[in-house]
């Protein structure tokens, strides 16, 4: 199960589910015992360990259906028996598909399904308490999940999950101090965690607000996290969901660094192109290119630097670049224009020039260049004229 974090702040969290009729809510999951509840829950047991409970919502399927995927239901869970274990990963399953309430109820018989085995196994405790607590955070029900939560850190005092899922809850009931701490606490054990920074920024903005610059004097104690719990964390082997958020984020990070980049280098080049370093500016547009291949004002401005340093052949290539990405680039046809101008190829740079003007007439350079280079082509035809052997 992933981290519970969407409930905003401010959303409240009194009563649990009123139409809960298993043992759902903090009350009824901690009263243990009665026969009613006995005979529920073995016949819980008893459905899905016969494989019938196969429906997402844990009822049996309609006779003749596709059969329904249930191998989850029998992955290992630590040291839990095999029936407790089948809850656990049910009430795993549900909550990911958003059956928050369906989940509370399995975590609920696995949590007194111990009891009543006899089992003591702190981790696996913890790990029930602490998903039935995201699901009642899920349900805006901010009290029990802080009880569970509670129940689960008295278990293992530093679970990351329990700390967050505690503080989210702290926050939405407006218990700033609290949720403060928890979030401090979060980021001494795993300093990667961002919505404990966030929020912990958030919250120091509130409590200057509320207790003035002496904020810091009302806070509860902060409690120092021991060094060997924090070389164990960074030790434990991390679960896919967790490995991907951080290729995600890792991802995000990158092409936010490349953007930023880039834009620096584009900068860089532009104000070279102005106090006219074209070699230098060249530089910079080549490896504004490497980051990003298919920005058309790159080649344009790189042509530019191609025709001031007389290199009309690649002026010419980036051009024609440009052109296969925007091919009505007013900039790009009459570089192009100058670049042909430069390789003698007068007919061409006319060509060019009469595009130029046919999608915007209005751009004076052009007409005056239509002008020169028309002359060069008139001149050309009748030096080659001139040369030619009369037959």
């Amino acid at each position: 199960m992933g981290n519970a974090q969407d409930k905003p702040p401010g959303t409240g969290g009194g009563g649990g589910r009123s139409d809960q009729a298993t043992a759902g809510s903090g009350a009824r999951g901690r009263a243990g015992g009665s026969a009613e509840k006995a005979q529920t829950h073995k016949a819980s047991e008893k459905r899905v360990a016969n494989g019938r409970e196969n429906s997402p919502a844990g009822g049996q399927g309609q006779q003749g259906s596709p059969a329904v995927d249930t191998s989850y239901l029998d992955a290992p869970s630590g040291a839990l028996p095999p029936h407790l274990a089948r809850l656990k990963n049910e009430g795993n399953h549900l909550f990911k598909h958003g059956q928050f309430g369906d989940a509370l109820e399995k975590y609920t018989h696995a949590i007194d399904g111990c009891a009543e085995a006899g089992i003591d196994s702190p981790e696996d405790l913890c790990i029930l308490y602490s998903n039935r607590a995201a699901c009642y955070l899920k349900d805006g029900n901010s009290t029990d999940c802080i009880q569970d939560c509670t129940k689960a850190l008295e278990l293992q005092p530093y679970s990351l999950k329990a700390l967050l899922r505690r503080a989210i809850a702290y926050e939405s009931l407006e218990r700033y101090r609290k949720a403060y701490v928890d979030y401090k606490t979060v980021l001494q054990i795993d300093t990667g965690v961002q919505a404990a920074h966030d929020s912990v920024h958030r919250i120091t903005k509130m409590l200057i607000e509320q207790d003035g610059p002496g904020w810091r004097e009302n806070l509860p104690d902060i409690p120092a996290v021991p060094l060997s719990v924090q070389q164990h964390h960074r030790e434990k082997p991390i679960s896919v969901e967790v490995a991907q958020a951080r290729a995600a984020r890792a991802a995000q990070e990158e092409v936010r660094k490349k953007e930023a980049c880039f834009t620096l280098l584009k900068r860089e080049g532009n104000d070279l192109v102005k106090k006219g370093h074209f070699q230098e500016a060249l530089q910079k547009y080549n490896e504004c290119l490497s980051l990003k291949s298919d920005e058309c004002a790159l080649y344009t401005n790189r042509a530019i630097c191609f025709l001031k340093l007389n290199h009309f052949e690649e002026a010419k290539q980036d051009c024609d670049s440009a052109l296969q990405l925007e091919p009505s680039n007013k900039k790009a046809f009459y570089r192009r224009a100058l670049a042909y101008k430069g390789l003698q190829d007068y007919l061409s740079a006319s060509s060019d020039l009469q595009e130029v003007l046919q999608l915007d007439p209005n751009v004076r350079e052009a007409e005056q260049e239509l002008e020169v280079v028309t002359g060069l082509l008139r001149q050309s035809l009748m030096d080659s004229s001139a040369h030619t052997p009369r037959v």
